[in-house]
């Protein structure tokens, strides 16, 4: 069905939900890591930064930081580029580092995470047929023309964000 908005093959996710998949993808992971365990979680802003708190709290990581990719607009995807790098020396090839993210869609942002830090696990709580070979552990895959309404997305209705974006 080509002539559908995206909207209109919707799966919403409950703060309930995604927290219960955010503690499943953890426990996923503690078998995942490597010997002594994962050096730090990198957050991939915006949507990763739930998950990958309850990731870290879940395995007690307290190295935490962020990696900001843009490749959004609204909701047309555009090329990936970071706007802000996590700690360069905590992160070095990636080794021990759990990135962690809501949702792996075509793989464009993780591939060009993936090529910063390429020995780095990533992990997403929902999957999409495109990007999922560019993720090393998820916990649901969805059809590629399901759009994922997150809990911060949503209120009654749809709600634009209070700043606008670039």
């Amino acid at each position: 069905m080509t002539d559908r908005l995206p909207h209109e093959k919707g799966f919403h996710v409950s703060w309930d939900q995604l927290h219960r998949d955010a503690r499943a993808l953890a426990w996923r992971l503690e078998s995942a890591g490597p010997e002594g365990g994962w050096r730090g979680v990198v957050a991939i802003t915006r949507g990763g930064m739930a998950p990958a708190m309850i990731v870290s709290r879940e395995l007690d990581i307290r190295t935490v930081d962020t990696i900001s990719v843009k490749s959004y607009d609204h909701q047309t995807q555009t090329a990936a580029k970071v706007l802000k790098s996590p700690d360069a020396d905590l992160m070095g090839d990636g080794t021990g580092i759990l990135i962690v993210d809501d949702l792996v869609d075509t793989g464009k942002t993780l591939e060009l995470v993936r090529e910063l830090y390429p020995r780095a696990h990533f992990a997403t709580i929902y999957a999409k047929p495109k990007g999922r070979g560019m993720v090393d552990t998820f916990i649901t895959e969805v059809s590629q023309d399901t759009w994922i309404f997150f809990p911060w997305d949503m209120a009654l209705q749809y709600v634009e964000p209070y700043r606008g974006r670039d």
